[in-house]
């Protein structure tokens, strides 16, 4: 798969499909462009171009701790750059979890790059902002102040990234502790400071001010909570609602492997979604 130099970083991608509108892809998490893979071949199969990619500081792409904006804004702007690189603006542009967040943020970011929005598991609410601010980066402050950049290419996220790209072990080792603890401290409070928002990373008026066309799948657990999904289509001036999981399952999260069976549902969703959905031209 190619290697693209963006804002700094390498990132790994790959499209899927060689015609058709443009699509772009992001699974949940910090998992690699592999998680969404399968979905992204449905929807080229359907005749679309779909690129999905490693973001930085996951798969096969650069770890980069450094920035004072989120990570997921960060993400955001990465992906916008990939995209007019490729030039594959405008674009449909969607994700699940963590992709779902990067998503809405390009949207608010961008919001002349994008023809609509397909979004699924949405997370929001504070159990979900504790428990991925910790998954996310407290564990990695905690690996930092206990044991150095070292400590920090030994759990098991790092070690991963250094397998998957061996030139990230030497980026971490050469990172000062304190810089690190610093940027991760950083991305955590923004984290919590989505708590009690209607979604983590964007509050009520910003989410209203998004005119593009969102297909909105909600979650079913309690890192992704379906009033969550619900509200968010409520939010949304041009968006509308599929319910594909109905019943609430007590846990903090089901597991990826569960939605992947659903996969081929939701690619006939997204697609019909797109050809149905009429775009709007954002306010300026």
């Amino acid at each position: 798969m190619p290697l693209a130099c963006v804002r700094g970083a390498n990132i790994n991608y790959e499209v899927l499909g060689d015609q058709g509108p443009w699509v772009a892809l992001a699974p949940g998490g910090r998992r690699p462009l592999g998680a969404v893979k399968s979905l992204a071949q449905r929807i080229a199969a359907a005749g679309c171009r779909v690129l999905i990619h490693d973001r930085r500081n996951c798969g096969a792409s650069d770890v980069v701790i450094d920035g004072k904006e989120s990570e997921y804004q960060i993400w955001a702007d990465d992906l916008h750059a990939l995209l007019a690189r490729l030039k594959a603006l405008p674009a449909w542009i969607g994700g699940g979890s963590s992709g779902c967040r990067l998503s809405l943020l390009f949207a608010l970011r961008h919001p002349d790059a994008v023809r609509g929005l397909l979004l699924w598991r949405i997370t929001g609410g504070r159990f979900a902002a504790q428990r991925l601010a910790r998954q996310y980066y407290g564990q990695f402050i905690a690996a930092a102040q206990q044991g150095g950049m070292a400590a920090v290419c030994e759990t098991e996220h790092f070690a991963e990234r250094i397998k998957d790209r061996p030139a990230n072990r030497a980026r971490l080792l050469a990172l000062d502790p304190r810089r690190f603890i610093e940027v991760m401290s950083n991305w955590s409070a923004y984290f919590m400071q989505g708590a009690d928002l209607p979604v983590i990373g964007a509050g009520e008026n910003e989410l209203k001010s998004i005119t593009v066309p969102a297909c909105i799948i909600p979650g079913n657990d309690n890192t992704h909570k379906r009033p969550v999904g619900e509200n968010l289509q409520r939010l949304m001036p041009n968006s509308e609602l599929h319910i594909l999981y109905p019943e609430h399952v007590d846990a903090d999260m089901v597991p990826p492997e569960e939605w992947n069976r659903k996969e081929d549902v939701m690619a006939s969703i997204f697609l019909d979604f797109m050809k149905h959905a009429v775009p709007v031209v954002a306010a300026r």
